[in-house]
C-alpha cells in the first residue's frame, strides 16, 4: 500500500485534480454546471417550504374575528385538499428556473473573483457587492420564470407548462407581466444574497445570519408574490405596498416568513456545500 505524502509546511498544497469527464471545459462553464446541479438538489427537497410561503402570503385576510392560518393548517389543507404530492405543485416552473438561476448565479460570481480577487478571499464589503451583483444578474435573467413559478404555487392558475404559461402571459400581459414584480424581486434578493455571502465567507455559518437576512427581506418577497399574482392591479410597487397595509397591517410584510426563513437558509447552505464539493472535484477553486 503507497502512502499519500503529507504536505509539508512552506510548500504549495497540491491543486485538487480535475475529473475526466470535466476536461476541456471552460471553468466559468464548470462553475455553471456545478451550480446547476446544486440548485437542482435544494430545489427538489425544500419546494413544499416555497409552497407554503406563497399560500401564506396570498391568504385572505381574517373575517369576524376568525383566527388566521399558520403554516401547519396550511401544510395540512394542502395535503388533504391536493394530496401530498400537492406540496411539490410548482416544482417545475421551480426547476426552470432554479437549474439555469443558480447555475448563471455561481458562473458570475466566479467570473468577478477571478478577475476582481486574484488569489486573495473577499472582504465583507467586497463579499456583500459580489452577492448583490451575482444575484442582480440571475433575477433579471430568470424573472419571467419565478412570474410563473409564484403563480403555479398560489393554485388560483391552472396553467399546463410552464412554456404554456410563459406563452399566456406574454400574449394577454405583454412583457411587463413577465417581467411584473421586478423591483421587489430586486430589493428581496440582492440584499440576502449579499448579507448572505458576507457572512458565509467571514465565518462560514449560515444558520442565523441566513435567518436574520430572510426575516429582512420578508417584505419585498410579500410585494413581489402580490405584483406577480395581480400585475394589472399593482403596476406600481407602491400600489402593492398600500393594498398590503390596509387589509393585513404591518404583520401583513411579514407573512410566510417562517418557511421562506427555513427554505432559503437550508436551501443556501445544501447548494453552497453541493457547489464546493463538485468545483473541488473539477480542480477549481470555488
Amino acid at each position: 500500500m503507497t502512502a499519500v505524502p503529507a504536505h509539508r509546511p512552506g510548500t504549495a498544497p497540491t491543486r485538487p485534480q480535475a475529473t475526466p469527464a470535466s476536461e476541456g471545459m471552460h471553468p466559468v462553464l464548470k462553475a455553471f454546471v456545478c451550480g446547476s446541479i446544486s440548485g437542482t438538489c435544494s430545489t427538489l427537497l425544500f419546494q413544499p417550504l416555497d409552497l407554503l410561503k406563497t399560500r401564506l402570503q396570498t391568504l385572505q385576510p381574517a373575517v369576524n374575528g376568525s383566527s388566521r392560518a399558520g403554516m401547519v393548517t396550511v401544510l395540512f389543507r394542502v395535503v388533504r385538499t391536493e394530496s401530498l404530492l400537492g406540496l411539490w405543485k410548482g416544482v417545475s416552473p421551480s426547476f426552470a428556473r432554479c437549474i439555469p438561476g443558480v447555475g448563471i448565479y455561481f458562473s458570475t460570481l466566479y467570473m468577478m473573483k477571478q478577475k476582481f480577487l486574484v488569489d486573495r478571499s473577499p472582504t465583507a464589503l467586497e463579499s456583500v457587492l459580489l452577492g448583490v451583483t451575482a444575484r442582480a444578474v440571475s433575477g433579471v435573467c430568470m424573472l419571467p420564470v419565478t412570474v410563473v413559478k409564484t403563480r403555479y404555487e398560489s393554485g388560483k392558475f391552472g396553467y399546463g407548462s410552464v412554456y404554456g404559461a410563459l406563452k399566456n402571459i406574454y400574449q394577454t400581459e405583454g412583457v411587463r407581466g413577465m417581467f411584473s414584480g421586478l423591483t421587489a424581486t430586486l430589493l428581496r434578493d440582492a440584499p440576502f444574497s449579499g448579507i448572505y455571502l458576507m457572512f458565509y465567507t467571514q465565518t462560514k455559518n449560515l444558520t442565523p445570519q441566513g435567518i436574520l437576512a430572510s426575516l429582512a427581506t420578508q417584505p419585498a418577497d410579500v410585494i413581489k408574490t402580490h405584483m406577480q399574482l395581480s400585475p394589472q392591479k399593482y403596476r406600481k410597487t407602491s400600489q402593492a405596498i398600500a393594498f398590503i397595509y390596509k387589509d393585513f397591517g404591518l404583520a401583513g410584510f411579514f407573512r410566510g416568513g417562517v418557511p421562506r426563513a427555513l427554505r432559503r437558509t437550508l436551501m443556501a447552505a445544501m447548494a453552497w456545500t453541493v457547489y464546493e464539493q463538485m468545483m473541488e472535484k473539477m480542480g477549481l477553486k470555488s
